[in-house]
């Protein structure tokens, strides 16, 4: 059985009877049973409750059921995302040993639509960096070279996909960690606006710039999967009550007419010449079929990781401060006050990353440093948001890299601020709410210590605008075509 078929083309298959899911199931786990001990993409793979799950769809074709839109479909989710009675950790030795009570808004959208979760993915502990290197547990590979990172946080979602484990995974995106370990590993990966797909479930990092996002093969299943988790929720008091379109349509289109925003800022933020080469030879691709190239300027992104890396951690420092002890995952021994528990219980359950952030956030909430530090991102992400609604006065999208160079070597960004500007291009985007999609463009060829890598293009759209996105990806998609992951490495 090919593992190369897309989501759709899956479902497609199993709701005719062509195949089973239970067929296309051990595939895929046996897939996972023969790669995944190199790339270490799952904390946990649920087989049994999959094959459960993929009888019952089974059975139900058997009996004339109609099937949902993932039928069958093997799906991995991020473990910072809620699926009940299963272990949820976000990758923390605090939350070891948590189990969720109820499933997020995403997992029960996805299993009314048939879908076969098969596992949860590692992530950079509570979805704090850029590499996957933060998880409490262990490192995740990227596939296309196994001593190079993913990408985080949602890196073992991107390898997981880029690998070819599974065809679909969720995500999660706070400055940039879906699309960045979508372009770090050669798939695609969608942060939607904020508001449009439910946050419930979902466990907090930072509230007003948390967003759950498909990482996927394809434009094509990207639009289905988001199609299926996007829509309004009463649970959660941020989500949009807007209808959800069907962002198939936008699939039809292509680039004439199409009004493509090049910002000079990002073009001269000194991203590797690679990543400029193909993001620029992609662009001048979409002109050749129709679109037009128009020069932008975002004045004040260059505030966006200052901004980004206050309000952030101010979020999270609030956040997590429920990790007592007292309710639910670790609690340290020995302690005889309440004081002593709290302060062992979070010094041993958090992570060097998860600390360093946390004393940020609470520097910057504190008694006299509050305007100085918090109130002033706050100011810098309205222009910030104001520059990206005069840029969406004169254009449909805006394309930059998505980050400034290819996968990097395992602890080749030790130094905090080397690792936090791995986000440069993307943290802009959950500041000022608005979708943002990257779609591989090429694979670098200068060759340097990179040449061979994946390179992804980032399309931004005005908020609620996801089918321009998909519009553009599509048509880039379809002129330049994405070879699958070569799996050399680990094959």
């Amino acid at each position: 059985m090919s593992l190369e078929r897309s989501a759709s083309r899956i479902a497609a298959d199993i709701s005719a009877g062509r195949t089973s899911a239970a067929e296309t199931l051990e595939a895929h786990l046996e897939r996972i049973r023969r790669l995944d001990p190199r790339v270490k993409a799952f904390i946990k793979v649920r087989e049994e409750e999959a094959r459960r799950r993929a009888r019952e769809i089974d059975e139900r074709r058997t009996r004339g059921k109609k099937l949902g839109l993932l039928a069958g479909v093997p799906v991995a989710v991020k473990d910072n995302l809620c699926v009940k009675g299963w272990e949820t950790t976000c990758a923390s030795r605090i939350l070891e040993g948590f189990h969720a009570p109820y499933h997020s808004a995403a997992a029960e959208r996805l299993l009314a639509e048939d879908a076969v979760l098969v596992g949860k993915t590692n992530l950079d502990e509570f979805a704090m960096g850029s590499s996957t290197e933060n998880s409490a547990f262990f490192a995740t590979a990227n596939p296309w070279d196994l001593d190079r990172v993913p990408g985080g946080s949602s890196g073992g979602s991107a390898a997981a996909v880029a690998a070819g484990m599974v065809p679909v995974a969720l995500g999660s995106d706070t400055g940039g960690s879906v699309r960045q370990p979508a372009g770090f590993c050669g798939v695609v990966g969608v942060k939607p606006t904020y508001g449009l797909v439910s946050r419930y479930g979902l466990v907090a990092f930072a509230s007003s710039l948390d967003q759950i996002g498909p990482l996927t093969r394809t434009v094509e299943d990207a639009a289905l999967v988001l199609s299926v988790i996007g829509g309004h929720d009463p649970r959660d008091s941020t989500s949009s009550p807007r209808p959800m379109p069907d962002f198939s349509e936008a699939l039809a289109g292509d680039a004439r007419g199409l009004k493509v925003g090049l910002p000079k800022e990002c073009f001269a933020a000194g991203a590797d010449p690679e990543v400029e080469r193909l993001v620029m030879g992609s662009v001048k691709a979409l002109e050749k079929l129709g679109a037009s190239l128009v020069e932008v300027s975002l004045p004040h992104a260059k505030h966006a990781i200052s901004a980004y890396y206050l309000i952030a951690p101010a979020e999270a420092s609030s956040n997590l401060a429920r990790y007592d002890g007292v309710r639910y995952g670790l609690r340290a021994s020995g302690a005889t006050t309440v004081d002593e528990d709290y302060a062992q219980t979070r010094g041993s359950g958090f992570g060097p990353e998860v600390k360093r952030r946390i004393m940020l956030g609470t520097y910057a909430l504190s008694a006299g440093y509050y305007d100085a530090y918090y109130g002033k991102a706050q100011r810098a992400r309205a222009l910030i948001k104001r520059d990206f609604e005069d840029a969406f006065g004169k254009v449909d999208v805006v394309a930059t890299p998505t980050s400034p160079a290819p996968a990097f070597r395992f602890g080749e960004k030790a130094e905090p601020m080397a690792m936090y500007l791995s986000d440069v291009f993307t943290v802009t985007a959950n500041l000022a709410g608005i979708p943002g999609i990257s779609v591989p463009c090429g694979l670098a060829m200068g060759g340097g210590l990179t040449q061979g890598l994946p390179v992804g293009l980032q399309f931004l759209a005005d908020s609620f605008r996801e089918d321009l996105l998909f519009r553009a990806a599509a048509a880039l998609e379809k002129e330049r075509p994405f070879a699958e992951c070569p799996l050399q490495a680990i094959l």
